[in-house]
């Protein structure tokens, strides 16, 4: 297991919780969809951001698990902005799982790349804003 080891990326996580037992798929791992669900919720942060306002996920680029993820563990995503469009917005996504508190360690979990499109309040595609 030791080469799965890693350590948090030296920037503050974009969204960090614990799953609960309620979280459990049937063999007692995190259910996968949990985590899409955190991923997609953490990649639309920065996204949001970029786009000064509402954006909608358009697609999953890619998505690895790479280690389950337990109850318990404490889930830290990591997001940023990879790419830009004229209305869409390419995220990674970036998962980490601090477990074991007794002897802690830290493994990537997670990896994903998901696209955005700005969109106005009537749900219509809109171009995104010149950038800072």
């Amino acid at each position: 297991m030791s080469d799965h080891l890693a350590q948090l990326p030296k920037r503050q996580p974009t969204l960090r919780v614990m799953p609960l037992p309620a979280d459990v798929n049937q063999n007692g791992d995190i259910f996968g969809g949990w985590i899409m669900a955190q991923v997609d919720i953490a990649g639309a942060i920065p996204a949001m951001r970029r786009a000064r306002g509402r954006v909608a996920t358009v697609a999953v680029n890619s998505f690895l698990f790479k280690q389950p993820v337990s109850v318990g563990d404490v889930v830290s995503f990591f997001a940023e902005v990879v790419g830009t469009g004229r209305t869409s917005i390419k995220v990674n996504v970036e998962v980490y799982a601090e477990r074991n508190p007794t002897q802690p360690i830290t493994v990537k979990v997670t990896e994903a790349t998901l696209t955005y499109v700005a969109i106005d309040q009537h749900g219509n595609k809109r171009e995104l804003p010149d950038s800072d």
